[in-house]
């Protein structure tokens, strides 16, 4: 098993933002996190990233527990995050910014990843030199996820992909969601976009209020028109 979570806990000094949560994904599969704003989506990946604090649980990496381990140390393990609002560096070109995503990798590795980036986002290939802060909002994230490719990760945390984008960049993102799955990567995606994130998923949990209050299969999520109504804000 690529990742499993056991009975996790995590927040921000004393507010709790995820309760008794427990998941896996192998690899090659997309798990989903889905819910209202606030429902602790974004708090499970931070902390599965070592970013907000593990109150509770354990975190296993191939079988090996990480809770105990830093941001970075758990990048050189393989995992990787997109961060909601993308969070590039608006300064820096586009070249600079995946250079800073395979910060912790060898060369070989970091040229790699870099042509791996320019592969999937031609168009970020014709802004190599280009400051990233003059890109468009849709380049910007395809910046942000291909800077998360460059240390060759084999765990993905994705938080909120499609936000903000015109419904074209979504789909050209989701398109390299669907090419890394295929290649064996494990995602963790966290969306409000349930119509593309039902459509790469393979596993759905449904958060609110920091617990997990549904988990099926992705046919099934889109089936149950009443786990659809009630914690996704669809008919």
């Amino acid at each position: 098993m690529m990742l499993e979570v056991r009975g996790l806990g995590a927040g921000y000094g004393d507010i709790v933002a995820v309760r008794d949560f427990s998941f896996s994904v192998e690899a090659g599969k997309v798990l989903a996190l889905l819910g209202a704003n606030g429902a602790g989506k974004s708090s499970t990946l931070m902390a599965l990233m070592g970013i907000v604090q593990q109150k509770a649980g354990e975190i296993l990496l191939d079988g090996s527990d990480i809770s105990m381990l830093a941001a970075d140390q758990r990048i050189k393990l393989g995992m990787a995050i997109v961060p909601e609002g993308r969070r590039i560096f608006p300064d820096l070109t586009v070249q600079e910014n995946l250079v800073v995503g395979g910060h912790v990798s060898e060369a070989a590795t970091l040229a790699a990843g870099t042509a791996q980036a320019y592969e999937y986002f031609p168009r970020l290939k014709e802004r190599t030199g280009q400051k990233a802060g003059s890109l468009s909002g849709g380049e910007q994230q395809m910046l942000a996820l291909g800077r998360a490719l460059v240390s060759a990760p084999r765990l993905l945390l994705v938080d909120e992909l499609s936000l903000g984008l015109m419904p074209r960049i979504i789909d050209e993102c989701y398109e390299v969601l669907a090419k890394l799955r295929s290649e064996g990567l494990a995602i963790v995606l966290v969306e409000q976009n349930t119509e593309h994130a039902l459509a790469v998923a393979d596993e759905v949990s449904v958060l609110e209020a920091g617990n997990s209050v549904w988990f099926g299969t992705a046919k099934e999520a889109a089936k149950d028109s009443a786990i659809t109504a009630a914690y996704l804000g669809t008919a």
